[in-house]
């Protein structure tokens, strides 16, 4: 009679710094995920929390929770004790607004996501799909015995978002555009896929820029050193000025993950006369090109869209890069070849009476989202 095999006996641990895994383990566990990515990795939120950029002091203090198997990481969850809702991109301020003036607490809350980034991405990770049930379970334990006031989880992918509500969380939906490589030789036969109009409207876009004497530079991250980065910094404060609000991350962040993962960075510099004057920064793998920041010193027509869409597009193309996520929301990204694509969002809250309410508004604004899909469908830029 052959032995019944013995369910693994998992140990578990909240951690507080990342360091408490160490490098090999954490990224050991983040390459089995089939929706990893480079914001997962341990150089990307590893650099958060060491700049300071995602801190305690700032709001976001790490609790991550971590089963482990003897001395393996078999699942990990990437949380934070969240003091605020700045830099999430899935918008509860309506919410905390209403606990606060019933006299209750909406923070601290607990909050899974990577900080200051809208990407989908493995939330629930695990070595194997027992671990990762015991890694939910673990979850739902946490939040019974705290007590805070919710937990979110932000960015799932579609399948960790189901386990996500049979567990008993409410699902929320978004839109963000993404651009498809359907194999393209070169930007002209990307071109050749649009309808009339987009493709004269982007030709007219460039050819301003070209007309202005602003070139563009390509470097990758290997290649970018520190005055590029100080040059990008000031671009990106810039651009959080113009818009009368605080940058979120400091240059120590950008130069770490400058020297932890340059082969996941690629930064644009358009230079007009010689001079910089307009910067994007993108982080890719293999697979996908996500769009982050971008900004400039000088205004010029067009400057935005060549900066942070069409020279990574280019790059998508060279590359053979299959996607490009260009960032939260975006509507305009549909006229330059990208599609609406579905975003998810889990949501539990302890107050019996709030979530109820929660969740009425959850139903509602779903199918507002599912009529805006239909019509952004609707109006797909491609020749039909």
């Amino acid at each position: 009679m052959k032995p019944i095999p013995q369910k693994p006996n998992y140990r578990t641990r909240v951690l507080s710094s990342l360091a408490e895994a160490g490098q090999q383990a954490w990224d050991a566990l983040v390459s089995l995920q089939s929706e990893a990515n480079p914001f997962l990795s341990y150089a990307f939120l590893h650099a958060m929390h060491e700049s300071g950029s995602a801190s305690e002091d700032t709001g976001w203090q790490p609790q991550y929770l971590t089963l482990w198997e003897e001395d393996t990481l078999a699942a990990a969850l990437p949380m934070y004790a969240k003091l605020h809702s700045y830099g999430e991109y899935v918008f509860d301020w309506a919410w905390a607004d209403a606990y606060r003036r019933n006299g209750h607490e909406y923070y601290p809350k607990l909050l899974s996501a990577i900080p200051f980034t809208p990407v989908t991405g493995a939330r629930l990770m695990a070595r194997t799909e027992e671990a990762r049930i015991a890694l939910l379970k673990a979850l739902l334990d946490v939040q019974q015995a705290s007590a805070l006031s919710s937990t979110h989880i932000l960015y799932p992918p579609a399948d960790q978002a189901l386990q996500l509500e049979t567990a008993g969380f409410m699902l929320r939906s978004g839109v963000q555009f993404h651009w498809q490589n359907k194999g393209y030789a070169n930007f002209e036969q990307f071109l050749d896929t649009l309808d009339q109009k987009k493709r004269k409207n982007i030709r007219a876009e460039r050819r301003k820029v070209r007309d202005a004497g602003i070139i563009l530079r390509q470097i990758r991250g290997r290649d970018a050193n520190e005055e590029d980065w100080q040059f990008f910094k000031r671009c990106y404060d810039h651009t959080y000025r113009a818009h009368y609000s605080s940058p979120y991350l400091n240059l120590d962040f950008f130069l770490r993950i400058g020297q932890s993962m340059p082969e996941n960075i690629l930064m644009v510099i358009a230079e007009r006369e010689g001079k910089p004057i307009a910067s994007s920064l993108l982080i890719h793998d293999e697979r996908r090109l996500y769009g982050r920041y971008w900004g400039a010193i000088e205004q010029h027509a067009c400057l935005h869209f060549e900066t942070a869409y069409y020279q990574p597009l280019e790059f998508c193309i060279s590359e053979n890069i299959t996607s490009f996520e260009g960032g939260a929301q975006g509507e305009h990204k549909m006229a330059r070849g990208f599609l609406p694509q579905k975003t998810w969002s889990a949501h539990w809250l302890a107050h019996p009476g709030f979530s109820d309410a929660v969740e009425r508004f959850l139903a509602q604004e779903g199918q507002g989202i599912a009529a805006y899909m239909d019509e952004l469908n609707d109006r797909n830029p491609f020749k039909k």
